[in-house]
């Protein structure tokens, strides 16, 4: 592959304004007003996945978080404001969770090829790994388990999406938007919609965000061996 230099990376910008200024002489003034994107994406760092390119969609059109593997970390507050900004001021009708085969991250969560910082980050796709080693190891060839966990790995960032507070609020309000879960084979160029059914995770009637509720410690009752967003079953005083 070619690369180019940091000049040519400048000169090029001048030719691209000059080509775009040539079809529409106020495109730039368009874009200057504001953004008003219809998707957040959700995608790996990896230099060659340009969605804009892939998609041929222009620049306004997708609002962009990238990060190693493409993951959902509910502790990472760059991506929560990301989230946040989304939905609550652009007011994005669809996110998508795009992973890719051959992802570097991928690769070194099950080979455990790293150490440091990116060990740390790519854990959580250790984890998925473990909780799936029977269905990936039963795949015939190193290429094959791979591109199964890098599916995995989209539907699990699909479903943390899900673990929010932002998607769980919006979905209360009725304002959540559509959630895709995506691959890009590198070889192909071709995008795999992988028809993630995110039914299961949509509880837009959480307790979390009814309206409170007075309550005194005798009337809380601990539920036993329910697993769900809230842990305590309230009453309401009469």
């Amino acid at each position: 592959m070619k690369y180019h230099t940091i000049d040519e990376l400048l000169t090029n910008n001048q030719s691209w304004v000059a080509e775009k200024l040539a079809l529409d002489v106020n495109y730039f003034d368009r874009l200057a007003e504001g953004q008003k994107p219809p998707f957040l994406y959700i995608g790996c760092s990896d230099s060659r996945l340009p969605l804009n390119s892939f998609t041929r969609t222009e620049p306004g059109e997708l609002f962009v978080h990238r990060n190693i593997a493409n993951q959902v970390s509910l502790t990472d507050m760059n991506f929560l404001a990301v989230l946040d900004y989304a939905i609550s001021h652009l007011q994005v009708k669809h996110i998508i969770v795009c992973g890719h085969y051959g992802c570097g991250g991928i690769k070194a969560a099950l080979e455990g090829s790293t150490t440091g910082i990116i060990d740390n980050w790519v854990n959580p796709i250790r984890e998925l790994y473990l909780h799936n080693q029977q269905e990936i190891n039963a795949l015939p060839n190193r290429e094959a388990r791979l591109n199964r966990l890098a599916e995995i790995n989209v539907l699990a960032q699909v479903k943390n999406l899900y673990q929010t507070s932002i998607v769980r609020k919006a979905l209360h309000e009725q304002k959540a938007p559509t959630i895709h879960g995506w691959v890009l084979d590198i070889k192909t160029g071709l995008i795999k919609d992988l028809n993630v059914s995110t039914v299961q995770w949509q509880l837009p009637s959480c307790p979390l965000f009814a309206k409170p509720s007075i309550v005194t410690l005798r009337e809380i009752h601990p539920t036993e061996g329910v697993a769900g967003c809230c842990c305590e079953e309230t009453h309401q005083l009469r």
